[in-house]
């Protein structure tokens, strides 16, 4: 996927140009809960279609948010991890499910495991 140029040099707007679509932060926070395959981001239960999570995957690949490993148990079927700049998202989720809970009745609360989590564990 080639790179895209910015549409402005705000912060805010570049970095929702990679993160702010309906879908990646999903696909984020199955990879910060330990999802690496293709087949487990589409039994979560938001639902995203096979096109979709593709198109996805590739972009924050190509964003450095992700990288497609190797599967040793299924060559075929690769696996993704999230890279040091993906991880470095974590606390904008957390902040996220914080703003949710305090502010959406409804919302479930996330587990202690991922809430306490830091960058880099």
């Amino acid at each position: 996927m080639p790179t895209r140029t910015p549409r402005s040099g705000c912060p805010i707007a570049s970095s929702l140009d990679l993160i702010g679509d309906r879908w990646t932060m999903i696909i984020l926070r199955d990879l910060l809960c330990g999802k690496r395959r293709y087949a487990d981001f589409l039994a979560s239960p938001e639902g995203i279609s096979t096109n979709i999570l593709a198109d996805r995957l590739s972009a924050m690949e190509a964003g450095g948010l992700v990288q497609r490993q190797a599967n040793p148990d299924a060559p075929r079927r690769p696996v993704y991890a999230l890279t040091a700049r993906g991880e470095a998202l974590l606390p904008v989720l957390q902040q996220i499910c914080l703003w949710g809970n305090e502010h959406l009745p409804g919302t479930w609360t996330p587990p202690a495991s991922f809430m306490s989590r830091r960058p880099g564990q």
